[in-house]
């Protein structure tokens, strides 16, 4: 027989089907919107680790249950283990996570990750490090991390700033969705297919028999569409996006956007943008820029390393609890209403900032040790 799948228990977390030489894998915890646990994150570093063994497998289809692919990282649990007083556990919860991350970009063989649905935050790390990502029209990506008081990790400092322009900056600052034709204008989607016709792509990936990634680009190509942006699209505000993200500073970008709005009082992107920034973590913004900034000239293991230093003092806490405040307000108490600490830009000093891109002064902590690579891809090479 063809094909097999494995049973559907309730709690399989991620579900294996095996098709010749063809794995899919779908995320299944509809009612979390496919949020990554522990367990789940797990499980998918095991089997990309198989796979990647296995002669019989030749290409690995990543997919979620239900209205979501992933809207990311089991944060509820994360922030429980921090209020128990156990950040360790935290901070091994991201590292498994970055690990995960690291392995996707750095793959040898074909993914591709189908983003029928919302992909944010740790969703968008086990998706957009992959060779090949379609986009569809309900896809709703975002890394929504600094109005959590957090910063977009999962090697988005890699893959943000690898963007048009200062798109990356905007993206990251603001947290702000992005849907489906815009992830495949700014490279974030690879390929935008109509969902009413993924069953037919995933028909023909299904039949595929040797890991050329010329001939799984042309099987996809031959389902794809190139949407329209919608007119209202940030896409089409690159010229203010790169004049105001490009300041150095991110009191400078957010001054610069308040003499745009000035100037245009009844545009509504202006006004959403800047209360965006200012509703988000103050140290989250400041953290956020310079990590963007240093992604661009860093690999993506570099990057992932400096991002768990970063992520090790967020769980810590003792810079800033903003992280447990802004999971407290936006996703436990649910108020919106954070009470971030240092309450302005202005207070933030170089200082602390300094402190998130340091090695913990811990007994026991370490930095993140990236697996061994071996018979990479060009494709993979590139991001080193």
């Amino acid at each position: 027989m063809a094909s097999s799948t494995s049973t559907p228990r309730e709690e399989d977390s991620v579900l294996v089907q095996k098709n010749l030489f063809v794995r899919t894998l779908t995320l299944n915890r509809p009612r979390q919107l496919n949020a990554l646990n522990f367990d789940m994150i797990s499980r998918l570093l095991e089997l990309f680790l198989a796979y990647e063994d296995d002669a019989n497998v030749k290409l690995v289809i990543v997919k979620g249950k239900g209205r979501a692919f992933c809207a990311g990282g089991d944060v509820a649990a994360v922030v429980r283990q921090i209020n128990e007083g156990n950040w360790r556990l935290a901070a091994h919860f991201f590292q498994k996570e970055f690990t995960l991350n690291y392995l996707l970009a750095t793959y040898s063989k074909p993914q591709v990750s189908i983003l029928d649905g919302i992909v944010m935050g740790g969703g968008a790390g086990a998706s957009i490090h992959g060779i090949f990502r379609v986009a569809t029209e309900n896809s709703v990506f975002a890394m929504p991390e600094t109005a959590l008081g957090l910063f977009p990790d999962v090697g988005a400092t890699y893959y943000l700033s690898r963007l048009p322009g200062f798109f990356g900056e905007y993206v990251g600052l603001t947290g702000t969705r992005l849907d489906g034709a815009e992830m495949l204008a700014c490279g974030l989607a690879t390929h935008f297919v109509p969902s009413t016709r993924l069953s037919l792509l995933e028909e023909a990936l299904n039949k595929v028999d040797s890991s050329d990634f010329a001939n799984i680009q042309a099987i996809i190509d031959k389902y794809s569409q190139s949407p329209a942006l919608k007119k209202k699209s940030a896409y089409f505000r690159m010229d203010v996006i790169d004049k105001c993200f490009s300041r150095r500073t991110v009191e400078e970008i957010l001054s610069a956007l308040e003499d745009e709005e000035a100037n245009n009082r009844a545009d509504d992107w202006l006004t959403s943008t800047v209360q965006a920034l200012k509703k988000a973590s103050p140290m989250s913004l400041k953290i956020s820029l310079r990590s963007i900034r240093e992604g661009r000239l860093q690999g993506v293991g570099q990057c992932l390393v400096c991002e768990y230093r970063m992520v090790s003092h967020v769980v810590k806490g003792e810079v800033s609890k903003d992280f447990r405040e802004g999971c407290r307000a936006l996703l436990l108490d649910k108020d919106k209403n954070p009470k971030w600490e240092p309450s302005k830009l202005e207070l933030v000093t170089d200082h602390m900032v300094e402190r998130y891109f340091s090695k913990l002064d811990d007994e026991g902590w370490e930095d993140l040790k990236l697996p061994a690579r071996s018979n990479l891809p060009v494709t993979a090479i590139a991001k080193l």
